[in-house]
């Protein structure tokens, strides 16, 4: 007796997993999802102990997770714990690879921002040569942003600004502080735009999959979710050459599974997703699988202090609140020293100050942070980070994770566009600082290690040209047509922005194409 097969196999459940189970469900197709962790308990996944309770005193155990500097006691149960799943990186070439294994995956750890890509993203080799436009435009993707940003609610505010498209708001119109205009009046003056941030309200506190998306597949009645399910491969029909299910794991007996499935979506991150592919040994005629990673650089920025508001003085509107510089550079013009831009996240503090900003100890120090208690101004880069070839992933047998299966070695580095995009940030935003009247505190020019920003693309990339990409531009595998790859690996460039709203657009393209070929019989 023939096994049955499942319509439509997702593999992960983070933003995109669930965006494609929601469009697929809600045009009556059956989605059977898979996770490698457990469904989460909010209550007891969120209880709270004081640091004396705890076995490390709030600090991590040793060598549960050496590179996630995120980490620590009282978040360590939502990171997946390096001893069981290791991975590693040549001398000199650290990388921090944050990853969370539940269903939802990383979605209800999202920061929220939420900024379209512009035409100097998805045309970028137009504007300055480097690498490879997308297939597809502004245009393509213009009106699932919209459905995207209705759906996570985002709150904006109407810029007009081509590099930073306006969307579909909830309109925030709410004055600035007056520390904050001044800042905004300073950038005006040096033609530095300076405008409201852009982040996604969701409902309850949340914008994830499990409380926005995942619920309205359930709703249909057509989503089967598989919790603790480490797929081991990814299985294709030697006649058809077409994907046909997978080999999964429970996570607690060890047990191997095989499920049947007429079409398989791969949405488990940029990097496991390229890790199943390359253990399963598919999608990579190209030899491109693996390459091109990227993401964009966090940690550099300044500290200032406002002098009117210190000593707790700012009164109401004197300080507080958040602003966003967008991209500017490299736009109509050439900036020397570096290709593309960054964008500068800025925010005005009515609270302590933190100790690092000061060189005295003690007593002095103790006076310090009460003088200047309430007065912080501070903005930290998002910058685009270049997608070269030789930024890559590859398996490394000799290592395994506690399921047998081959582990990461990830090889990228940052270089002079890097150093130069994040110098220039900095002393463009100390010069905003100074004009608008602060008091420069801390300029720092060292930004964090590759992928901190949690933010990485790109090792399957999309493209027309089967030769130098892993996927089509409606996210379908040139190899193997059953087979869709909804997370930012698909990327061709990483741009500034935090990449959420676009994985879920392209996710929500993605899935009516594919609804669409399933009822015509082409899939």
């Amino acid at each position: 007796m023939a096994e049955k097969k499942v319509d439509v196999l997702i593999i992960g459940s983070g933003h995109t997993g669930g965006m494609a189970a929601k469009i697929l469900t809600e045009k009556g197709i059956s989605c059977t999802m898979l996770d490698a962790g457990p469904m989460l308990n909010f209550e007891r996944d969120r209880t709270l102990k004081p640091a004396n309770q705890l076995p490390f005193r709030g600090l991590d155990a040793p060598g549960r997770h050496p590179h996630i500097f995120q980490a620590s006691e009282f978040s360590a149960n939502q990171w997946v714990d390096e001893k069981v799943i290791p991975y590693n990186y040549p001398a000199g070439q650290q990388y921090n690879w944050v990853r969370i294994r539940s269903v939802g995956g990383r979605s209800p750890f999202w920061g929220r921002q939420s900024f379209r890509l512009s035409d100097y993203e998805f045309k970028c080799k137009d504007h300055d040569g480097f690498g490879e436009n997308w297939p597809i435009s502004y245009k393509d993707l213009e009106s699932f942003y919209s459905r995207v940003e209705g759906i996570f609610r985002v709150q904006g505010h109407t810029d007009g600004l081509p590099q930073y498209p306006d969307g579909n708001f909830i309109e925030d119109n709410v004055p600035w502080s007056n520390a904050m205009q001044r800042f905004v009046d300073a950038g005006k003056k040096m033609g530095v735009p300076v405008t409201k941030p852009r982040s996604a309200l969701g409902t309850g506190g949340l914008a994830a999959s499990i409380n926005l998306l995942i619920p309205d597949a359930v709703a249909t009645g057509k989503l089967t979710t598989i919790p603790n399910s480490i797929v081991r491969k990814i299985t294709v029909d030697k006649h058809t050459g077409l994907a046909d299910g997978v080999i999964f794991i429970d996570r607690h007996s060890y047990r191997e599974m095989t499920l049947k499935a007429r079409v398989v979506i791969v949405a488990a991150g940029t990097l496991e997703t390229t890790r199943l592919l390359m253990i399963s040994e598919i999608a990579n005629s190209s030899g491109v699988l693996g390459h091109h990673l990227c993401d964009q650089i966090y940690g550099a920025g300044i500290a200032a202090s406002v002098p009117e508001a210190r000593g707790g003085k700012g009164k109401r509107g004197v300080t507080g609140g958040g602003a966003l510089i967008p991209r500017f550079r490299n736009l109509e013009t050439k900036t020397p020293g570096y290709l593309r831009g960054y964008a500068v996240n800025v925010s005005s503090s009515t609270g302590p100050m933190d100790a690092r900003w000061f060189t005295e100890y003690g007593s002095t120090l103790e006076k310090k942070l009460d003088e200047y208690y309430g007065s912080g101004f501070i903005t930290n880069i998002m910058g685009e980070t270049l997608g070269h070839y030789e930024n890559h992933v590859s398996l490394n047998k000799q290592v395994v994770d506690a399921w047998g299966m081959p582990t990461l070695t990830i090889s990228t580095k940052y270089g002079d566009n890097e150093i130069n995009m994040a110098k220039d940030m900095v002393d463009t935003t100390a010069a905003m600082a100074e004009a608008a009247g602060f008091e420069v505190l801390v300029r720092n020019y060292e930004f964090n290690p590759p992928g901190y920003s949690i933010h990485e693309q790109g090792t399957a990339r999309m493209g027309d040209n089967p030769k130098t990409s892993v996927v089509n531009k409606w996210n379908q595998s040139h190899d193997v047509k059953n087979l869709f790859i909804t997370d930012a690996s698909v990327f061709v460039s990483a741009g500034w922005q935090n990449p959420t709203i676009t994985m879920c657009a392209l996710a929500m393209r993605a899935s009516e194409y594919l609804a669409e070929e399933m009822r015509k019989g082409n899939i």
